[in-house]
């Protein structure tokens, strides 16, 4: 399912994806989250998740 931004009420639609796309750069293992409160993107949050691999490799 896909939002439509130009929707979002008194906000900059490239600065929303400006935000967006840096929340998703070099991001290789976890999730973002935007939060919309009364039409209006209110939050971005980034939840990066490190993956280490053992000497063994087990």
């Amino acid at each position: 399912m896909s939002a439509n931004i130009r929707s979002l009420d008194g906000q900059d639609e490239a600065t929303l994806l400006r935000e967006i796309k840096n929340a998703l750069r070099d991001l290789r293992f976890g999730s973002v989250e935007i939060t919309v409160h009364n039409a209006q993107v209110v939050q971005i949050e980034r939840k990066e998740k490190f993956r280490l691999q053992s000497p063994n490799g087990k």
